[in-house]
């Protein structure tokens, strides 16, 4: 319905560049909800709940900070790549443009992996939930997941995933809010953060968590928490710097917006798994041994804590059959917008590095577009059947998360410097991931059969195990790049190259789709000429733009670069380390303040990505109501009017290149028609 309000009232017209980069104008507040949503995987709600449960009230914080700083340090790589390639569809072009067709390949392995994994995690962790909550088979639940995303991916493409997105932050961070107000306000199972730390403190007399200093549940001491944190800050460095779907969204937004949207988003996203983790894990630990609990007298088993089910046995066990819907919402929420992103990075992976980049160089956008809608279903289907043979095989979502880092990590810091050094050659960028990769995964799989005698997937679980791979992932690289780059002769690379990277020329089918249809043949080449003298003129007004564009992202860079350097030693080092190191267990007054600015931030995540999105937006929200309002009123004919009179205010002319030079366009075509006009 929205593709079509849309397209009727805002002259949306789907294109190959809208279908991937939703023609590069989001502003700042939909930016900021797109990156919360997309963060927001099944894991973000499930294993910060685990973390919880397994190791105290650090494993949510440290969930948190160590997948914020990865958001926010992204702002500053997203800048750069909009200032040295502003019209590349996906980093593998940049990759390619740089480096050539064997670094290419070797990116698109690991860029299709991190799709791969991610995806595999959202269906294996939002199946298990769905099957615990309402008996339905897991299988079913691995395939029919993804259908809804795939409908509206396709009509829409990452306009679609940027408006669901949205939809779906709304609801999960209401259902949040129930949940907290419910465990530390008024619900009748706890009701108080009194309540609430008595029982967690009596749940640590009877089984104290080895590590934390004293088996407290409420102390940021915790030496299995500790590893977590690094395990989690390497894989999501993985996870954020080589997912294209995190590049599209970077190159979908406008130049003004890419630095406070990321670094917004990430700020906004940090209360998402601290307050649920510390409200849903905290009380999955209060309730276990109560009636309320689903399993009671049962506690949770290993695989069932693995598979994610702390969460929403906590929901049933506050509020019955309320909490599991509420805890299905969510889930499904999160599932399915983090999924959605996750398709248009293979399709426009497909579409722009395989396709066109070797298969047919002179596309069509009709034809890539045809193309990103065959890799969308394509791949839905083999990330079902993957979920489905990981079931079988009993790998979990947690372990998957936890693996991540050792698969990809090694790619990250090369693939940073191919935008930040112009010195790193092409050795370097190929060997280094690949020697990475094998290095982390021998450690692991080393470290695992010394400390536990055997090679299983329970002992290649442990903490140290993990840890070990997770670390050299992502640290080799730093060792293997300046060796390479020395030894086989540093690059000085023009950046200017990188702006070679051309976008589709769609300006004839824009015309096309804005022009009413004719059979007068004699109108072509009238038609034809006049496209020919609008994309001049938009060659000549672009130029301009270019150099005011360079500009404000100069400055935008040079503010990322301090922003993020403050957020993540204060996010990584000032917060947590001084509680960890003191040993600090929370007094009831400490852990009411605690959950008090859980609950604020929250409230600060709200306005960000939920009210700031729509003050944004008000004049496009305005412009399509009154549309409706005149149809509804049969006043289509002011409808037309107003479109005809103010073409330049349509999505579809602002849309297809940057808001700086949109209205000169309008005017090119405008001059077009007149100098046609004077020759008759």
């Amino acid at each position: 319905m929205t593709t079509f309000i849309l397209r009727r009232y805002q002259k949306e017209i789907i294109t190959a560049e809208e279908f991937v980069a939703a023609g590069r104008s989001v502003k700042t507040g939909l930016i900021a909800a797109a990156v919360v949503s997309s963060w927001t995987w099944a894991a973000t709600l499930l294993q910060s709940c685990t973390q919880v449960y397994k190791n105290g009230i650090s494993g949510g914080f440290y969930y948190a900070s160590g997948a914020t700083v990865q958001i926010i340090l992204f702002a500053f790589i997203a800048i750069k790549a909009k200032q040295r390639a502003p019209e590349a569809h996906t980093y593998l072009e940049i990759v390619k443009a740089r480096y050539g067709t064997t670094a290419h390949a070797v990116y698109m392995f690991f860029a299709i992996a991190t799709n791969v994994l991610v995806t595999a995690m959202l269906l294996t962790g939002g199946s298990a939930v769905i099957s615990d909550l309402t008996g339905m088979n897991t299988v079913a639940a691995c395939f029919l997941l993804p259908v809804g995303v795939v409908v509206y991916t396709l009509f829409g493409g990452i306009k679609a995933t940027f408006l669901t997105d949205y939809a779906h932050t709304i609801a999960i961070i209401v259902i949040i809010f129930t949940f907290a107000f419910t465990t530390y306000v008024s619900g009748d199972v706890l009701g108080s953060t009194s309540k609430v730390y008595d029982l967690v403190i009596e749940a640590a007399k009877e089984k104290p968590i080895e590590g934390n200093a004293k088996g407290s549940f409420l102390t940021m001491n915790s030496r299995s928490g500790g590893i977590f944190f690094v395990i989690n800050i390497v894989g999501n460095f993985g996870t954020v710097f080589l997912d294209n779907g995190y590049w599209n969204k970077a190159i979908a937004s406008s130049p003004a917006a890419a630095l406070p949207g990321y670094i917004f988003g990430g700020l906004a996203w940090f209360a998402v798994p601290w307050l649920v983790s510390t409200t849903m894990g905290l009380a999955c630990v209060a309730l276990e041994k109560t009636p309320a609990f689903p399993s009671y007298p049962n506690l949770l088993t290993d695989d069932e804590v693995s598979a994610g089910l702390v969460l929403p046995s906590a929901a049933v066990a506050m509020m019955g059959k309320g909490g599991a819907v509420a805890a299905l919402i969510m889930v499904f929420m999160a599932v399915t917008s983090a999924s959605s992103a996750e398709f248009i990075a293979v399709s426009s992976i497909f579409s722009y590095d395989i396709y066109k980049g070797y298969i047919n160089p002179s596309a069509s956008g009709k034809r890539l577009i045809f193309t990103s809608h065959v890799s969308v279903v394509v791949f839905s289907l083999v990330m079902s059947g993957f979920a489905t043979g990981l079931w079988y095989a009993g790998i979990s979502m947690g372990y998957l998360y936890e693996l991540m880092g050792i698969i990809i990590s090694s790619a990250v810091f090369p693939a940073a410097m191919t935008l930040l050094s112009k010195r790193q050659n092409v050795q370097a960028v190929v060997w280094s991931p690949i020697l990475g990769t094998a290095f982390a995964i021998m450690s692991w799989l080393v470290c695992t059969k010394k400390k536990f005698g055997s090679i299983t997937v329970s002992n290649t679980f442990e903490d140290d195990a993990m840890l070990t791979g997770n670390v050299v992932a992502l640290l080799s690289p730093l060792i293997f790049v300046p060796i390479l780059t020395y030894a086989f002769g540093s690059q000085d690379f023009d950046w200017e190259i990188l702006k070679t990277i051309r976008r589709v020329d769609e300006t004839e089918e824009i015309i096309e789709a804005t022009e009413p249809a004719t059979e007068d043949a004699e109108f072509q080449p009238v038609k034809s000429h006049m496209t020919a003298i609008a994309h001049d003129i938009y060659e000549q007004k672009k130029a301009t733009a270019a150099a005011e564009e360079e500009e404000l992202l100069r400055r935008a860079s040079k503010i990322a670069g301090y922003t993020c350097l403050f957020m993540a030693i204060s996010l990584l080092v000032l917060w947590p380390m001084p509680m960890y190191g003191s040993k600090y267990i929370f007094s009831k007054k400490f852990f009411t303040g605690w959950v008090t600015v859980g609950i604020i931030w929250l409230f600060f995540s709200a306005f960000i990505v939920i009210i700031y999105p729509l003050w944004e937006g008000r004049h496009g929200i305005y412009v399509s109501m009154r549309g409706i309002y005149w149809d509804l009123t049969g006043q289509t004919w002011k409808l037309r009017e107003w479109q005809n009179e103010h073409p330049e205010e349509l999505h579809v002319v602002r849309s297809q290149v940057s808001a700086e030079i949109a209205h000169e366009r309008a005017e090119g075509i405008d001059q077009a028609i007149e100098h046609l006009s004077e020759k008759d």
